[in-house]
């Protein structure tokens, strides 16, 4: 089975790039996408796709803290990173 990859958003690249905006690690992402580690894990190394779901599950992370995958006409696909407020320090 042949997956369409034109149309998907999330390339093991950005998905590594967004964490990295984030600071986040594999285990974080996971967390938070509520997907396991693993399957975070072989994605960024190639090992496998993610299905649609999943891959929904991981954007939205990453879009709830702040980053998101865009298409800017004429240059592709980029990164976009919301500015957020320093932590307030006591």
């Amino acid at each position: 089975m042949v997956q369409d990859v034109r149309n998907r958003s999330l390339t093991p690249a950005f998905c590594r790039g967004a964490r990295g905006l984030l600071d986040w690690s594999q285990a974080d992402l996971a967390e938070r996408a509520q997907v396991s580690r693993s399957t975070i894990k072989d994605f960024e190394v190639g090992a496998h796709e993610l299905h649609r779901a999943t891959e929904a599950q991981v954007l939205r992370a990453f879009e709830e803290a702040g980053v998101s995958i865009i298409q800017v006409e004429g240059l592709g696909t980029a990164l976009l990173s919301r500015d957020q407020p320093p932590n307030a320090v006591d």
